[in-house]
């Protein structure tokens, strides 16, 4: 919030397009509040299963009716299904959520580039390959040839942390452990532009099936704009991530036809999609810890040798999954960096900091 307003970025304080729900729909509000309950009655037995099993599907009702709709509330929150999350970490987050969801209707993504400082050398497109440990510092490989500097932070996901596809010191492997158990889940988000505006209310929200752990959420016309955005999660990413985008489209299409009238395929068309999850470079959404490894995220945020430092919001012990996490863990990592260039070299700092990632 306060890099937004420093920047002249307009913020939306206003509630979330799911609590908007369009008025084009007709809502079995019944439904809906069952639904809801049986989340949040969910979420109360995650406290006694954080004690015992952690795995989260051990707090489902055993054939709950609900049990689909709380699947696909769990993949949207994590990515994955109730039986890969641990419910010390699901707590975690949960616990420490504001329960506001403000945006930029300039975009989040135009923020971070126009925040980056003037003196930054940044470049694209240019993966790092491997890491070595040299007499003063680091030497990271590139395709652009060799950085050397007094230390690296590495911000790459734990997909590509524990698929080794940097070339890292010897040594690192406990790191590399603790990104396994750290695994990315599936997020993916499919937007549809709108031929004929008239066809949806703006500013609101739809839900698919409530007995489907595949459904879509729905952001309609945010802003105002000609768009629907369609989020998938957990079992419904994976249509994306299996399929493909054009089955991504194919299947929102089909749920918005089913709750607002076959009249409305002709009024959307495929804008575009994320693949987050077919990307070499990233591997997924965000991370989930597994059953009983919520620990995991500690032990990855740890210094190796004072020459690596890890950040990302796998490395946050409650805001994980988030933009801000990923930054408070970058301001953490940077710090310790820091202070490990200080005892090594008294007050004055030699050489750059190199920060990577893919």
């Amino acid at each position: 919030m306060g890099i937004a307003e420093a920047s002249g970025f307009p913020v939306d304080r206003g509630e979330p397009p799911w609590a908007k729900a369009h008025p084009g729909i007709t809502q079995d509000e019944g439904a809906q509040e069952a639904a809801q309950k049986a989340y949040g009655d969910w979420e109360e037995r995650l406290r006694l299963v954080a004690a015992d099993s952690d795995q989260a599907s051990d707090a489902l009702e055993p054939g709950g009716t609900w049990n689909a709709y709380v699947r696909a509330i769990a993949g949207f929150m994590s990515g994955v299904g109730p039986e890969a999350i641990s419910a010390a970490d699901y707590l975690a987050y949960d616990d420490a959520s504001t329960g506001r969801n403000w945006h930029l209707p300039l975009g989040y993504g135009t923020l971070v580039a126009a925040s980056l400082p003037s003196s930054t050398t940044l470049r694209l497109a240019t993966p790092a390959e491997r890491v070595d440990l040299t007499a003063d510092g680091v030497a990271v490989t590139t395709r652009a040839g060799i950085v050397r500097a007094g230390a690296a932070i590495l911000t790459v996901s734990t997909a590509v942390l524990a698929d080794d596809a940097i070339r890292l010191p010897s040594g690192v492997d406990p790191w590399r452990e603790a990104a396994a158990a750290l695994p990315l889940g599936r997020n993916e988000k499919v937007f549809l532009e709108i031929g004929r505006e008239a066809a949806f209310g703006p500013d609101s929200h739809a839900y698919g099936n409530l007995h489907d752990p595949r459904a879509a959420a729905y952001s309609i016309r945010p802003n105002g704009w000609p768009v629907i955005e369609a989020f998938l999660g957990g079992d419904g990413a994976r249509i994306v991530e299996e399929e493909g985008p054009a089955a991504g489209f194919a299947y929102v299409s089909a749920e918005l036809a089913s709750l607002f009238g076959t009249d409305v395929a002709s009024a959307i068309r495929p804008l575009a999609a994320t693949c987050w999850s077919r990307m070499a470079s990233i591997g997924g959404a965000y991370s989930c810890a597994l059953p009983g490894r919520s620990g995991a995220r500690a032990q990855l945020a740890r210094p190796f040798e004072d020459r690596l430092f890890f950040a990302g919001e796998a490395t946050h012990p409650f805001d994980f999954t988030t933009a801000h996490g990923a930054h408070d863990s970058g301001q953490r990592a940077a710090d310790e960096a820091m202070a490990a260039l200080r005892d090594r070299h008294g007050l004055g700092l030699r050489g750059p900091l190199a920060a990577t990632a893919t």
